[in-house]
């Protein structure tokens, strides 16, 4: 029994999936198969927040039926596949805006040398590589756009911008994942707060206008 389904099943569905207001997708990767899975709508379920959320060395894997083939598939954390997954907000009636709230630091200065730095660095790069893949199709689409080999409006023009906190991240251990304790969750909510009103404060203006984040500074 997984211990988060309590808290889940309490939520509201019929709210949060309303067709007024945000749309509301979820991802979870499909186990057999390896393919990212993207659920919304009526599709949203406890068990497709539990399958989004199942790492597989604490979570028996979530079984959900296809909804094309009726067959039962295997689901484990979405960040395997889609960190998170950017594709759904290409859709033409989506906002220009994409805001990226990152959670695993980018970079880090420091070459990990002992097994717990390894380990927590490999737990990083995994869950970034999704992301990092996402970014680089959308620098690479608004790069055509820039130079003109697509014409405007071929493709989707995105403002990508970002809000994180690297310094705390870099603090913290793999392990601060799964021990949730009072004082983490605490000292995370406030870190993230306090990250939101400094995004607010230095790019507010952006938003709308133009990225600020520099995917061609990132990948050059």
């Amino acid at each position: 029994m997984n211990p988060l389904r309590r808290i889940v099943e309490r939520f509201r569905f019929d709210e949060v999936c309303a067709d007024v207001g945000p749309v509301f997708h979820i991802c979870a990767t499909n186990v057999r198969s390896g393919k990212i899975r993207v659920f919304s709508g009526e599709e949203i379920s406890a068990d497709a927040i539990l399958a989004s959320a199942c790492l597989p060395t604490l979570f028996r894997a979530v079984e959900i039926p296809h909804p094309d083939t009726g067959e039962v598939e295997a689901y484990w954390d979405g960040g395997y596949t889609g960190n998170p997954a950017l594709f759904p907000l290409f859709e033409g009636d989506a906002p220009g805006d994409i805001l990226v709230v990152n959670i695993n630091p980018l970079e880090r200065a420091e070459l990990p040398t002992s097994a717990r730095e390894i380990q927590n660095r490999v737990n990083e790069i995994s869950f970034n590589s999704s992301l990092l893949r996402e970014l680089r199709a959308i620098d690479f689409v608004q790069r055509l756009l820039d130079d003109g080999t697509l014409p405007e409006g071929a493709m989707k023009r995105l403002r990508l911008h970002m809000i994180a906190d690297d310094a705390l991240m870099e603090q913290l251990s793999v392990a601060t994942k799964i021990v949730a304790t009072p004082q983490i969750l605490h000292q995370l909510r406030a870190a993230g707060r306090a990250a939101a009103d400094s995004f607010l404060d230095q790019h507010l203006g952006a938003i709308g206008v133009e990225s600020s984040v520099d995917l061609r500074a990132m990948f050059g």
